[in-house]
This record gives structure tokens, sequence and C-alpha cells, in this order.
């Protein structure tokens, strides 16, 4: 398993910590500050996912015009748990 914390950038929420499994399987997240009904939502529904599945559906998702979201930041922050 691999555990990273990615810090993000542009949302509400600080930091994600998520674990990926040897089969690249999302096993865990967990976001630090932001809307806690919305990113502990996203959290759930990514756990039991494979990896790649998880950046497709999620990369590109903007708030409010600000070019990028909490579900975007948790596609970027899987992205780097290679």
């Amino acid at each position: 398993m691999k555990t990273i914390q990615y810090k993000t950038k542009g949302t509400c929420s600080r930091a994600i910590e998520v674990t990926v499994d040897e089969n690249d399987i999302v096993t865990e997240v967990r976001f630090i500050g932001g809307c806690h009904g919305n990113t502990q939502g996203v959290a759930k529904l990514a756990v039991g996912m494979k990896r790649e599945d998880v950046i497709a559906k999620l990369r590109g998702i903007d708030c409010g015009g600000k070019g990028t979201s909490c579900p975007d930041q948790l596609a970027r922050a899987l992205e780097q748990a290679v």
C-alpha cells in the first residue's frame, strides 16, 4: 500500500490523504478542510475504485470558476500516487 498526503491548490480543502493498494485500488481518502459533507461523499465514492477510474471521472471538475475543485484535486493526488 502507498499513502500520500497531497497539498491542494485553489480549493477550500487544505490537503488530501489517499491510500492506494498494490492492485491500484483506492482504499482510503481523507480530505483535510473543505466542505465536510461534499468531501466526505466524494471520498466514500472513490474508495474501492481503481485509481485510473477515479482520475477519469473527477479530473477537470470545476468549482465556481476556480479551474479546479476538491474532486479535481483528488484526481491530481491520485495521479501522483503511482
